[in-house]
């Protein structure tokens, strides 16, 4: 997660979002909810401050930025710097981990998926919400990138995409939700959460560590 200049310099113009979004910020959280077991020890990769892994209850988060870091602390998460790509942590450290829009700043997709399938325990439960490319908000987020303060980097992949990185790291697909139907501008009210995927510009699949256990 090197692409995080922006991050580091605005970490309140990126809490700022959540607020001036509050119902595509809680749609999001209610696609996510299901997934993310209420037991068990989490973790957020691309934890940013706090926003999804406090109200989803993960204790853990990692992210390369210390000012984003210093506000998730503040929302009780157990905040650690480093990168997707080099998790800090033993093999079998965690019962589900979580990815929020944080893929399309990865340098590496491959390894990040190799990373959390590591530090996950047999059957763990990997969720990750992300911007779909291929919808209506994929398609306007990537051709307003040059004018985004956070998306500037950024490397947007489609629902297609994101399952093949998951099935290369040897994980099950087991569900496929997906929210926010029109452009951010205008939501207004919290939007209810769809199957699959490809109508919708946020997309949720939940897979499962099938690696055997000792």
């Amino acid at each position: 997660m090197a692409k995080t200049a922006a991050f580091e310099k605005h970490p309140e113009r990126y809490e700022s979002w959540f607020d001036r979004h509050k119902e595509a910020y809680i749609s999001e959280l209610l696609a996510l909810r299901p997934f993310v077991p209420l037991t068990g020890r989490g973790l957020e990769v691309g934890v940013g401050t706090g926003r999804f892994a406090a109200p989803l209850g993960i204790q853990v988060g990692i992210d390369p930025s210390p000012a984003m870091l210093a506000v998730a602390r503040k929302r009780g998460i157990e905040a650690d710097e480093g990168v997707a790509e080099a998790l800090p942590y033993p093999d079998d450290s965690f019962d589900h981990v979580l990815v929020v829009t944080t893929l399309c700043f990865v340098d590496s997709p491959a390894t990040m998926f190799t990373q959390i399938r590591r530090v996950l325990k047999p059957g763990g439960i990997f969720v990750i919400g992300f911007i779909d490319r291929d919808s209506a908000m994929g398609l306007d987020y990537e051709a307003r990138q040059s004018d985004s303060t956070f998306y500037q980097e950024a490397t947007f992949y489609s629902a297609d995409q994101v399952e093949n990185f998951l099935m290369d790291a040897s994980f099950s697909l087991h569900a496929r939700v997906q929210t926010l139907s029109q452009p951010l501008a205008l939501i207004k009210e919290v939007e209810p959460l769809r199957l699959g995927y490809g109508v919708c510009g946020f997309a949720v699949i939940e897979a499962i560590n099938e690696k055997p256990g000792p």
